[in-house]
């Protein structure tokens, strides 16, 4: 934009144009690695936009760097995920110009969004059999409950490998009978209502929102707007690709039993007919308790899970040692955000084609 009011002076003075005037673009800022990678292509030939939350650190929570806080008060656009993934940028987004657009990807039209999955273990696992599940912990209470006490040495160690002082709340957890962790493990749903946030590890879902931000740059830049169009489509196509290539791909590996670090993935699963079996912690990576950690270990060993995934942003640490003796054989990278792979256009097509190669060692 500022390009383009400079272009206009020079003008005036008489000075000849170059191509300043459309290959200058919107000042265009967006949240997380994937996003970035769409907003790239459809910007292709115009001008790049700004990454404010690089893909190897958790966009959960995350301080802004001066020059990214800087690409966010420069910003004409921000594309952003939403308030369910980072919490804490809707407070920056307000230190920005109320003249900038601000465009929430999840409640755009056409997006296909879920609620937060419930409970360790997603087999089952829905708003309606919600009792039904109280029941089945009931009886698993009892069951297990001498087997969880042993544990509780193990757990201290596990938990002591987050970031966060779990001293106080684990001595609380002490105090409390087994039945009332379980009552604290469900009670905590009620922090993770709404739509769970991972829903760009869906292509259709990318699908929708190439052309939404085709239209909102279009509507920015209209010098530029065929090239925005033209970029949409070639991307759109491409996407129909990559969704035909990695469906027949986990077509090919059968039945899967894996567990994941956190519950990031359900967007990938109902888009290609997979499930994971649960997770160790929660959507938005909330630290598991000791109750949520047995129950992971309990259904590993019933379903004779063979597979779990780390994520690069947080310690794989916990992830080996609570899978220690277990079923599992194999633990791997599932990684939502594609810490390793360049920010740009091809992001988005290697993070998918990566998610898919790391179920693919599930098989080997």
């Amino acid at each position: 934009m500022r390009n383009k009011i400079l272009a206009c002076t020079l003008l005036g003075l008489g000075f000849p144009l170059t191509s300043i005037a459309t290959t200058s673009g919107p000042n265009v800022a967006v949240d997380i690695a994937p996003l970035h990678s769409l907003v790239s292509q459809v910007m292709d030939g115009v001008s790049k936009p700004d990454l404010i939350i690089p893909a190897e650190a958790s966009p959960h929570e995350y301080a802004l760097r001066p020059s990214q806080a800087k690409a966010l008060s420069d910003a004409d656009v921000v594309f952003w995920m939403g308030e369910g993934l980072t919490p804490w940028l809707e407070k920056a987004l307000g230190n920005v110009s109320d003249s900038a657009q601000k465009v929430e990807m999840l409640k755009l039209a056409g997006t296909t969004t879920y609620e937060f999955r419930e409970g360790a273990t997603f087999e089952g696992h829905d708003h309606g059999d919600h009792a039904e599940e109280e029941d089945h912990h009931d009886g698993h209470e009892d069951e297990h409950h001498d087997d969880h006490h042993d544990e509780l040495g193990l757990i201290d160690r596990f938990l002591s490998m987050f970031s966060h002082d779990h001293e106080e709340d684990h001595h609380d957890e002490h105090q409390d009978e087994h039945q009332d962790e379980h009552q604290d493990e469900h009670s905590g749903h009620d922090e993770h209502e709404g739509a769970d946030p991972h829903a760009w590890l869906d292509p259709e879902n990318a699908k929708v929102w190439l052309s939404e931000i085709s239209g909102v740059l279009s509507k920015q830049d209209p010098a530029n707007a065929k090239t925005y169009e033209s970029n949409a489509n070639k991307a759109i196509a491409l996407l129909d690709q990559l969704i035909n290539e990695t469906q027949s791909t986990i077509d090919s590996l059968g039945e899967l039993k894996f567990i994941v670090f956190h519950d990031a993935y359900q967007y990938f699963e109902k888009r290609f007919g997979i499930s994971a079996t649960g997770s160790i912690s929660l959507g938005d990576v909330q630290d598991p308790s000791p109750a949520r950690i047995s129950e992971v270990r309990d259904v590993v060993k019933k379903l004779g899970v063979n597979c779990a995934f780390t994520e690069p942003q947080y310690d794989p640490g916990l992830v080996y040692n609570v899978f220690e003796g277990s079923s599992v054989t194999a633990i791997g990278v599932m990684d939502p955000l594609g810490a390793n792979i360049e920010a740009g256009n091809q992001h988005y097509t290697k993070l998918i084609e990566a998610m898919t190669a790391s179920l693919s060692k599930c098989k080997q």
